[in-house]
């Protein structure tokens, strides 16, 4: 019972810092960084695909975080391959 509470607790603490994930962080996202490095700086993206290439055994995901208070005009795209961001782009929407 003590194991799955403090499971449980956690669990809380990793969502609750990944819900308060800051939009102002989507500038310091750089090539090398995990998936789940992604995930806790700056949360769960607003679009997300993926492509496995046509029966390639490498899957690439693309991550969409469109703009938002903290990151007002900018859209910032992750490329994730093999589950770690090959390139981030950032355009100035209007």
């Amino acid at each position: 019972m003590r194991v799955l509470r403090t499971t449980l607790v956690t669990l809380y603490f990793m969502a609750s810092i990944a819900s308060a994930a800051d939009a102002g962080e989507r500038r310091f996202i750089r090539a090398g960084m995990t998936e789940g490095d992604v995930l806790l700086k700056i949360g769960k993206p607003d679009s997300a695909s993926e492509d496995t290439g046509g029966g390639s055994k490498v899957t690439v995901k693309r991550w969409i975080y469109l703009p938002t208070s903290g990151d007002q005009q900018t859209m910032t795209t992750i490329v994730l391959k093999e589950g770690k961001v090959q390139e981030v782009s950032r355009k100035v929407t209007q």
